[in-house]
């Protein structure tokens, strides 16, 4: 049958079915999810034509079969029991092949019937008529077994109608499906392009390492949507991950990978990033020995001046996903490249502040080494003579006059060498913190009667009423620079006063060292351990600081480092890869 001239279809409906069709097709063409749309469309047909069952082919890109077949009316169950759902041949295939309305009593008297599957329900009404989107064939519109008897030319109008009202809102819903996921693609562009920029600001003035490679697994994340990222740095023959960010069943931060003849060690070793559609197969390892649970990968090598430092991997892509496609690798790749330059910059200044260390580690030896002979070791030495001279004598008048003096002696020796070891390690530190140390120590300088000190100590965030602790490391910088800056104020400064403050602002802690004494010409001396020694310290603690000094006008000493908080220990096991 062939489809009406559109100027007769009010013949063939009255006006309830014409303002019926009329409201579906304001539904229709309103709904934007094509899913919604199609749901719709097969709802209302049944509704109109009185049809039990209602179904819609989608064709193919040739529009020679059905790619998709929904369906209403029919259960699960009988939909499982049909099984392979219809590909266009059969009666269907003639709508596919001929674009126009098909009406049947019985459809299994059409020469083109091939019958139907087990578990199918019999069907003998049918009526079908295709739906076109600007003039070219999109799908069909099937519907069976009327209610009462066979489709009737009304019948057959609503459903060419409704069929082209769900070609007006089918289109609608696509492009308004095509538009949405060009703006997630340029939102999802500028967001990767903003993570790039944003890796670049964020470690381009940081050079602690392990902050270097939180950031750098962070913005990784974030840059190709993954679930779950890692860093792994190259340790001799393995990879030690050194980052993570992201879900992850454990923290293996610190677990090692050996390299080998591994897909880690083909990226590390060529330099090429690859993408993983089999963690566990191709890998060598199960997702859960790296803490994820993951089905595929992207890893790409950390390569500075063509030398890989280690690999970022990325796993299961959160949309779209899970496995990486060939713009995920471009990007993160890109990204790599940057993040490299930024983790060997952070290396080498680890390396150089350990060297720094270690070479003011041996001044500060060495001084110690002179305060020892100086000192102590000529004390020793006296009293061993006078001790020697008194044992010839035989006296016992002499004798004991000379015991009580190396009695004497010996007590003084004593309370040299502890203050000595309080200069090396004072126990304060390590038991109590800082704030007491430096308590301790102002105490000691009091005591000793040569220095009035002033002095303000708050270590803790702001309106906290108890101290709080700092790093190891840390806290002996700060204790060090406020012990050499008050010995120097004693040897040099001829001073009366000092004002010590030592205070946590913003984040920060912030050292005051002021005196009122003589003063000297330059404010950055370049001899000396004093001065060159706080300076040394204070910049390896990633801070500043500052001398001001004129003759006779005192000297002021300001630093400012960031405040660090002890960390859990990560865990450093070995995996069993």
């Amino acid at each position: 049958m062939t489809r009406e001239h559109p100027g007769e279809i009010g013949a063939a409906l009255d006006q309830h079915e014409l303002r019926r069709l009329m409201a579906v097709g304001r539904t229709l063409v309103s709904q934007l999810d094509l899913e919604a749309v199609l749901r719709e469309l097969l709802q209302v047909a049944r509704e109109l034509t009185g049809a039990r069952y209602a179904a819609l082919g989608v064709l193919d890109e040739q529009r020679r079969g059905l790619e998709e077949f929904h369906t209403l009316g029919i259960d699960d169950k009988t939909r499982e029991a049909i099984g392979e759902l219809p590909k266009g041949r059969g009666v269907l295939g003639v709508l596919v092949g001929e674009e126009r309305p098909l009406r049947l009593t019985d459809v299994g008297t059409h020469p083109r019937s091939f019958g139907f599957p087990p578990g199918h329900p019999p069907m003998r009404t049918f009526l079908g008529v295709p739906i076109l989107i600007a003039d070219e064939a999109w799908g069909n519109l099937y519907l069976t077994e009327k209610a009462g008897g066979p489709f009737s030319g009304a019948d057959e109008e609503a459903a060419v109608v409704l069929a082209d009202w769900a070609g007006i809102a089918i289109a609608n819903a696509r492009l308004f499906s095509e538009s949405e996921e060009r703006r997630r693609q340029l939102e999802r562009a500028v967001g990767r392009l903003e993570a790039t920029t944003e890796i670049a600001h964020a470690v381009g003035g940081e050079t602690n390492l392990e902050r270097v490679l939180e950031t750098i697994v962070k913005r990784a994340r974030a840059l190709v949507e993954a679930r779950s990222v890692v860093i792994l740095l190259e340790d001799g023959n393995e990879l030690e991950v050194a980052a993570t960010a992201g879900e992850f069943v454990r923290d293996v931060r610190g677990e090692r990978l050996p390299i080998g003849w591994t897909t880690w060690g083909g990226v590390l070793r060529g330099l090429r990033p690859e993408r993983v559609a089999d963690v566990q197969a191709r890998l060598g390892i199960s997702p859960r020995e790296l803490g994820v649970e993951a089905r595929a990968a992207l890893l790409v090598p950390l390569n500075f001046r063509g030398t890989a430092l280690g690999v970022v991997a990325a796993f299961d892509r959160l949309e779209l996903g899970p496995a990486f496609d060939e713009e995920d690798e471009r990007l993160l790749g890109a990204f790599a490249a940057s993040a490299a330059t930024a983790v060997s910059t952070a290396k080498f200044v680890a390396s150089e502040r350990l060297r720094h260390s270690i070479d003011a580690s041996e001044r500060e030896r060495r001084r110690w080494a002179r305060e020892l002979h100086d000192d102590t070791l000529q004390a020793l030495g006296a009293m061993r003579v006078v001790l020697a001279s008194a044992a010839r004598i035989g006296s016992p008048e002499d004798l004991r006059a000379t015991v009580e003096t190396a009695v004497e002696q010996l007590g003084e020796g004593i309370t040299a060498l502890r203050g000595l070891i309080s200069e090396l390690r004072p126990a304060a530190l390590d038991e109590l913190g800082l704030a007491a140390a430096i308590e301790g120590l102002i105490e000691q300088q009091e005591h000793a009667g040569e220095l009035e000190i002033d002095a303000e100590v708050a270590i803790g965030p702001e309106g906290s009423a108890e101290p709080d602790r700092l790093e190891a490391e840390l806290e002996s910088t700060l204790y060090r620079v406020v012990q050499e800056g008050l010995t120097n104020v004693v040897k040099h400064a001829e001073a009366e006063r000092v004002r010590l403050v030592l205070r946590e602002v913003a984040g920060r802690i912030d050292v005051l060292i002021r005196d009122d004494g003589s003063g000297f010409q330059t404010a950055t001396p370049t001899s000396g351990f004093g001065l060159l020694g706080m300076r040394e310290r204070i910049q390896l603690a990633g801070g500043e600081l500052e001398v001001r000094s004129q003759p006779g006008e005192g000297t002021e000493i300001r630093a400012s480092v960031p405040a660090r908080r002890p960390q859990e220990g990560s865990s450093r096991l070995r995996s069993s890869a």
